[in-house]
């Protein structure tokens, strides 16, 4: 199975090709690594994979921007991701993607989800699974998200990022860490989404992430 793998970290796209060599061996072969939208449609278009890992926030306008400038039935799109958030998880899988796995998944699983999606299953990370058959049986998630929709619109595909691991616990040495950039950056992140949602500490963003089903 032929794969390229798009995410905005090289450090994680080198560590996910590096996985599939070594897990996938035989299996899996990763043909080209992309870094934003334009690098990844190029890179589909000249080596038209069997399978996509699409990270959900790229830059260049994200992952379903990829999905929609491709416009390739016969590519089949996985995404993985760090948000297992139901906007995102929702906003793909109707974007056109195959499935959605969090990057949590071991190597063992994500070489079995590519070939589940190759194959043209639907694979979903468990957790996840639940909003998807929601939000398409019509149980009324998608209106839920519909009323998020204005307040998340204020923050930038980073910031949404950091609110959602601060939000979950996390210090900022560990979204850090999680995210690939420095703490001071982290800070400054977190500063801009207080001030954009109109809250004062991290429990107001717990509880308001919490409302909101963003956690």
């Amino acid at each position: 199975m032929r794969v390229v793998v798009v995410d905005d970290h090289a450090m994680f796209r080198r560590g996910v090709s590096a996985e599939l060599g070594s897990t996938g061996a035989g299996r899996v072969e990763v043909v080209a690594e992309a870094a934003d939208v334009d690098e990844a449609v190029a890179a589909v278009t000249a080596h038209r994979p069997d399978v996509v890992l699409l990270d959900v926030h790229l830059p260049g306008g994200g992952g379903v921007e990829v999905i929609r400038r491709v416009n390739d039935s016969e590519v089949r799109f996985l995404a993985l991701s760090v948000s297992d958030a139901a906007e995102d998880v929702i906003g793909t899988i109707r974007g056109g993607a195959r499935g959605y796995v969090t990057k949590t998944i071991t190597g063992p699983e994500l070489v079995d989800a590519i070939a589940r999606v190759s194959d043209g299953d639907a694979v979903f990370s468990p957790r996840l699974a639940g909003f998807v058959l929601d939000a398409f049986a019509g149980a009324g998630l998608s209106a839920d998200l519909a009323s998020v929709d204005e307040d998340l619109d204020r923050l930038t595909e980073r910031e949404r990022e950091v609110m959602r691991l601060i939000a979950r616990g996390y210090s900022y040495k560990e979204v850090a860490k999680e995210l690939f950039i420095s703490i001071k950056t982290v800070e400054t992140h977190m500063s801009s989404v207080l001030r954009k949602l109109q809250l004062s500490s991290r429990h107001e963003l717990t509880r308001w992430a919490s409302d909101r089903r963003l956690l």
